[in-house]
């Protein structure tokens, strides 16, 4: 099912514009892929340009920043552990930006949108 992120039918005061075209492919959306942990599964989508996007189903590894050595390092995940987006997405352990994810080297935060580009980029959260 698609989404259509053109122009609302409707004003403010709920008055009604007059349709002055009708809904173009470049308006088109799309709903959200849930990202959860397991073999690598990747879609290919065509983008605006002729250009490809990847969109991430099932992910295994997350690239993990460790501050403390100012080094990226690959990381198997376990699980979700915390997701500020939406309580739920921790039961159904859907990964988005802004998740705390458990991996073998501790607890990292999403820092990217693995929907929108394929893979899991995460900085490792230290104890103070």
């Amino acid at each position: 099912m698609s989404v259509s992120h053109g122009r609302s039918k409707r004003k403010k005061t709920g008055g009604v514009y007059k349709p002055l075209r009708h809904k173009r492919l470049f308006e088109l959306g799309s709903e959200m892929i849930e990202i959860r942990p397991g073999e690598k599964k990747v879609k290919v989508v065509k983008g605006m340009g002729g250009t490809l996007k990847l969109r991430a189903i099932r992910v295994k590894e997350a690239n993990v920043f460790i501050p403390s050595q100012k080094k990226f390092q690959k990381s198997e995940i376990v699980q979700v552990k915390e997701n500020p987006a939406n309580p739920h997405f921790v039961r159904r352990n859907t990964i988005t930006k802004g998740a705390v994810i458990e991996t073998k080297l501790g607890l990292a935060r999403v820092t990217n949108r693995p929907g929108q580009e394929g893979s899991v980029n995460a900085v490792l959260l230290e104890k103070k």
